[in-house]
């Protein structure tokens, strides 16, 4: 596990199992993140989980197969984290700030293994590949629902909730790309900023700042 993956979750990729295909798996995450999914070999994540060649294959059959793996684990923690906001408690723009904070959190935290989550999708054979795309779709439904249930509540003022909500996703995921942990702020005070920024982006009536910074 790296030092990442304790930050946030404080066991990940729990269910990976046994301890060497999660080792194989982390491995590949760092390999994935760092030289991208083509230039990396099956040697090279092997060679970071201290391990053999031959020793990868007991356990993952391809290269792409540890991909799907980690895309689909990172894709169910993201709209796991979502849901868990939408379906909270509160108006629909306290939910949206919870539900942005803690996706925008995760992202930061996890900016390794997110990056590759979100940037490596297009690697990914044809089946796998729209396997995650339908979780994709899943997690868009989840934004454009909080969108929607504002708009109903006369809480945001939103021309076109469609178009907010890819900006939405994509102002959240793009953290991965830029994130780095000995920046100026912590994961928290990223996802407490977006949180604000996303609430001026849906035109909420009220004061931003106020439920951003309530959801502390």
């Amino acid at each position: 596990m790296t030092a990442e993956e304790t930050g946030r979750d404080a066991q990940p990729w729990g269910e990976v199992t046994p301890d060497a295909a999660r080792r194989l798996l982390v491995a590949a995450v760092e390999a994935f993140a760092e030289r991208g999914y083509h230039a990396t070999t099956t040697r090279d994540i092997a060679s970071r989980a201290g391990m053999s060649p031959a020793a990868l294959y007991i356990h993952y059959k391809t290269k792409e197969e540890l991909l799907h793996r980690i895309s689909r684990i990172g894709h169910d923690k993201a709209l796991d984290i979502l849901r868990t906001a939408a379906d909270g408690t509160g108006t629909p723009a306290e939910r949206l700030a919870v539900a942005v904070r803690s996706f925008v959190g995760w992202h930061a935290a996890q900016h390794t293994t997110a990056r590759v989550v979100q940037y490596e999708l297009d690697a990914l054979g044809e089946s796998a590949r729209a396997e995650i795309v339908a979780l994709r779709r899943r997690t868009d439904g989840v934004i454009r629902e909080l969108v929607d249930d504002g708009v109903r509540a006369g809480e945001f003022d939103v021309a076109d909730p469609a178009g907010t909500t890819v900006a939405v996703l994509s102002l959240c995921i793009d953290v991965a790309r830029w994130f780095n942990v000995g920046g100026r702020r912590t994961p928290d005070e990223v996802g407490a900023l977006y949180a604000e920024l996303v609430l001026r982006m849906v035109g909420f009536r009220g004061d931003p700042a106020e439920v951003a910074g309530a959801q502390k």
